[in-house]
């Protein structure tokens, strides 16, 4: 029987490939035999990122640097990937930005900020790759949601919140735009993923304990956990399956 996980022969594009679950992402996808381009403003931690999963899968893995946020940016990026590659047939959104602010004084300049990054940045990039994917008559497209987007929290949370409830209805409404073209747009909804910029809550057994118990498994994420998600998303296994988001939280979304 077909493999229907493997992504042999595909070119596979992760904006904020760098980051904790980027980067998980991206070497996930070169597992399944993807060739992956890592893609962020981070030209040093790009380039470090693309030669360890080369190193790790033994699958060619490039390394080129872009501002999501600038349109012109993303569209260098994508003439660069087709340039390199030949072409684009999977793109995952993984970069994101989290700035907690208390509402009564959130600055305005902070909102902005997130929105730049988390909305416009994944409608940008889902545009101008998109464009080559309706060419082509297929292409899959994973956006990185949370549970923050479909729950309400407080904290500080209202501006990252609202970016990826966003998040979620762009995922929607692309899918059904572009459903006629074979198109797939299909989201991911972690819960809280321990990363360099979360390790210090792991490190606090006490805060630790506290998310351990909101989460019916029982244990905190890893990158690691992403990955399944997002090859069955970007492979002919999900060939039916857009428009959804998969909640990847140890069962936080079914309380």
């Amino acid at each position: 029987m077909e493999d229907l996980f493997r992504l042999d022969g595909k070119v596979a594009l992760v904006t904020g490939g760098a980051g904790g679950i980027g980067r998980a992402l991206a070497l996930g996808l070169s597992q399944y035999g993807a060739r992956v381009v890592v893609a962020s403003r981070n030209r040093e931690a790009i380039g470090k990122a693309a030669q360890e999963i080369q190193a790790e899968t033994g699958n060619q893995t490039l390394a080129v640097p872009v501002d999501v946020t600038d349109e012109n940016s993303v569209g260098d990026l994508v003439k660069s990937v087709v340039a390199q590659a030949g072409t684009i047939d999977i793109l995952v959104n993984a970069m994101g930005l989290n700035l907690k602010r208390d509402a009564f004084d959130f600055p305005m300049e902070d909102w902005n900020r997130l929105f730049n990054v988390n909305v416009q940045g994944t409608m940008i990039a889902c545009k101008h790759v998109g464009r080559i994917f309706k060419e082509k008559k297929q292409g899959k497209i994973v956006n990185l949601s949370s549970i923050r987007g479909i729950r309400g929290l407080g904290g500080g949370n209202v501006g990252y919140s609202a970016t990826k409830a966003a998040v979620e209805l762009i995922t929607k409404c692309l899918a059904i735009e572009w459903a006629p073209y074979n198109i797939h747009v299909n989201a991911l909804g972690p819960s809280l993923i321990i990363t360099p910029g979360t390790i210090h809550i792991q490190n606090d057994p006490a805060r630790a304990e506290t998310y351990r118990k909101q989460v019916p498994l029982g244990r905190l994420g890893f990158p690691e956990d992403v990955i399944g998600a997002c090859v069955f998303l970007a492979s002919k296994a999900s060939d039916f399956l857009t428009g959804q988001t998969i909640y990847v939280d140890g069962g936080l979304v079914a309380k």
